[in-house]
């Protein structure tokens, strides 16, 4: 593959809704651009994109794959991101190593929610966006339906450049609007027909709308299109070019990637509307504090993002990066900039799919990948430690499903352990984290399917095998009332005795624990008060109810008495701790859960349904707040024990338009009925 210039480059993420058609249109354009023999299909497994084993067998993407292709003078980087909803993380790392995007609607399915989220972070993010009405030639197709349902959603600026000759099984070709001419397909190859007379008509008023899009780009142009004067057409496609660059006009290609019709002309569509790297006027880092800006000129020094990490239990690590500035060959000093690091070039080469092509260089705006470096994660800057230069970070969403992760058999944690910090490296939506205090190891992400997911790639990248269960919850011990009690500790039994004897008062405190004394006479020598508060420490470990830590308790030494022999710091430990258990019992010991702060984001529509199901999980609505977009934030506190499938519950109450955070806030008392349960199942765990 020779090297491209960043003029003669277009990044492009393929983003949509899970099936609408991204794997498959890949497949088209590797077979169109002849670098496959033969289209490749999901169901049957054998596609360039989809190579993970997981993808296989499920017959969905879960990575982004780059599938670098040639087509004229222009080097297409297509992003091909998955649909599902768990691996939305995979969007953002693509979204960052592109300049512009193709989101793919199903015409028979029309706008779906994975569309809707996709759509939303182009609008957010004002990115250079085509639409691909995929799958024209199903059944029932009514495109001006489509047309219709895309502009009431998404607005006016979607106008098409490309209508269909030919409905449901008769789709054979499109209508070019922009250039007036109409094709028909037989596979990918394409021949000029007559212009279908009914699209005439169409044409002249898609064409007067786009007309006055492009007016609006330019004073100039505004001027002529007032004195009525006619653009020529380098000034309809420059002023196309900047509409849809500043995400004023998305021009809608319809087509079937199936059979490739349309995949060239969508090819077309990009080339001349998605701005290349060397369009965009600059990225900004950091140097020595100060921001500094670079281009892709490959007459800048050397800088470039990793977007993406894959692990292959055979390769190692990959790394694939996009270049931002200069350009990188091999024998590039590498500094990971982010890390404070310096990296060895692992050789150099394109990703198609999983293969590798090997390249001498890598030019500014071209996407390239390495493989073994030691320090470098995804979101990482690379750059040379002459010139260096340090970019933001890919901001990823926060995981929201926690599960424990139980080894099935005895003796693999390390390893489990091992492979897990591997995959995290591969995906930044996924963490691992030990609870020091339950002692279990959770893995949290996105949801059930990602979480699932881990876990047979586990088992076969790396050969263990676990079972995933809800996380124990950390509750607390405290009282609500008072006791004074006696801790007594006498023990004679030939040889040096013990005897330790205190008075101690407990009630509740404002701080996790408070250690006082009220001794008077020397009843308590003073020598012995830090071996009391040792033991309390100690004890507080593990309260009276269920074995949880004790927290808001204030012990007060009141009294007590000592041997002038057998009285040692052991004997008083001991002492205290008796009085503990006692104290504890006597002061009404209460339960404590902690309360997570939710906020969930939900179009409108769910309000009624979200806020009930809080009310069933004993949560608190605090309050509600509108959005720009229409939807609402919804803020409550609810107990961490009803959140645990939260992120699955929400999906299904909100067909996955609803998404939350949550965060500890403090400690409550668990409800007395719901208290005796959690007690019981503690003592019964420990017998």
């Amino acid at each position: 593959m020779k090297t491209y210039s960043a003029d003669n480059i277009r990044n492009v993420a393929l983003l949509g809704h899970s099936s609408s058609g991204k794997t498959t249109l890949t497949e088209a354009v590797l077979f169109a651009t002849g670098i496959t023999k033969r289209q490749g299909r999901v169901e049957d497994g054998n596609t360039v994109s989809d190579f993970d084993k997981e993808e296989i067998a499920r017959k969905v993407s879960i990575g982004t794959s780059v599938i670098p292709v040639e087509w004229g003078n222009t080097k297409f980087n297509l992003l091909d991101t998955p649909g599902y909803f768990d691996f939305i993380g995979e969007m953002y790392g693509a979204k960052r190593a592109s300049e512009g995007s193709v989101l793919l609607i199903d015409a028979s399915s029309g706008i779906e929610v994975g569309s809707e989220k996709a759509w939303k972070n182009l609008e957010k993010y004002k990115t250079p966006s085509i639409i691909f009405v995929n799958k024209m030639d199903k059944e029932e197709i009514n495109f001006d339906n489509v047309l219709s349902q895309l502009k009431d959603k998404f607005g006016e600026k979607i106008v098409p450049f490309a209508l269909p000759v030919g409905v449901s099984s008769e789709f054979k070709g499109i209508v070019s609007v922009v250039d007036g001419k109409a094709y028909e397909y037989k596979g990918i190859n394409r021949t000029e027909i007559g212009l279908p007379s009914e699209s005439e008509q169409e044409i002249e008023l898609i064409k007067e709308d786009l007309m006055e899009k492009i007016a609006e780009t330019d004073e100039e142009l505004m001027e002529k299109y007032f004195e009525g004067e006619a653009f020529t057409d380098e000034e309809i496609f420059k002023g196309l070019g900047l509409a849809v660059r500043s995400g004023d006009l998305v021009p809608l290609v319809v087509g079937c990637a199936e059979n490739g019709i349309g995949v060239d002309f969508l090819l077309e569509t990009i080339e001349r509307y998605i701005p290349s790297p060397g369009d965009i006027d600059v990225v900004t880092g950091i140097k020595d504090g100060k921001e500094i800006e670079r281009k892709a000129d490959v007459n800048q020094p050397f800088a470039a993002v990793v977007f993406k990490t894959i692990i292959d239990p055979f390769v190692g690590k990959l790394s694939l990066f996009k270049v931002v500035s200069g350009k990188i060959t091999k024998d590039t000093d590498l500094f990971n900039s982010t890390k404070d690091r310096g990296e060895k070039l692992g050789g150099l080469f394109v990703l198609r799919g999983k293969n590798q092509i090997e390249v001498s260089e890598i030019e500014a705006g071209d996407i390239g990948a390495t493989s073994k470096l030691n320090h470098t994660q995804t979101g990482d800057t690379l750059c040379t430690k002459n010139d260096q230069i340090l970019f933001e970070e890919i901001k990823y969403p926060q995981p929201t499903l926690f599960l424990a992760v139980e080894p099935k058999a005895k003796g693999d944690e390390e390893k489990i352990g091992t492979a897990l910090q591997r995959l995290t490296d591969e995906d930044p939506t996924f963490i691992v984290q030990r609870n020091s205090e339950t002692k279990q190891l959770l893995i949290g992400g996105q949801g059930n399917m990602q979480l699932t997911v881990i876990v047979d790639k586990l088992k076969n990248a790396f050969g263990v095998e676990v079972n995933l269960t809800n996380p124990k919850i950390a509750y607390r011990e405290t009282i609500k009332g008072t006791s004074s009690v006696q801790g007594r500790h006498k023990k004679q039994s030939g040889g040096a005795g013990q005897y330790g004897d205190v008075h101690i008062r407990f009630e509740p405190s404002e701080e996790d624990f408070v250690f006082a004394e009220e001794v008077f006479g020397g009843a308590v020598p003073r020598n012995f008060f830090p071996a009391v508060e040792k033991g309390l420490q100690e004890s507080l470990e593990h309260g009276v109810l269920a074995g949880y830590p004790v927290v808001n308790l204030k012990a007060t030494l009141f009294d007590g008495s000592y041997h002038p022999v057998d009285s040692n710091e052991m004997a008083f430990k001991i002492a205290a701790s008796l009085a503990f258990k006692k104290g504890m019992e006597e002061a009404k010991p209460i339960l404590l859960e902690p309360i997570m702060k939710v906020e969930v984001t939900i179009p409108e529509d769910y309000m009624g349904d979200v806020m009930g199901d809080m009310n069933k999980r004993r949560g608190r609505i605090l309050g509600m707040e509108q959005q720009e977009d229409g939807s609402q934030i919804v803020t409550a506190e609810a107990p961490h024990a009803e959140l645990f499938e939260y992120a699955i519950d929400l999906r299904a109450m909100t067909q996955a338009r609803g998404s939350f955070t949550m965060e500890f806030i403090r400690y409550e008392e668990v409800p007395g009925n719901i208290a005796e349960k959690i007690i019981a199942e503690a003592k019964a765990e420990k017998e």
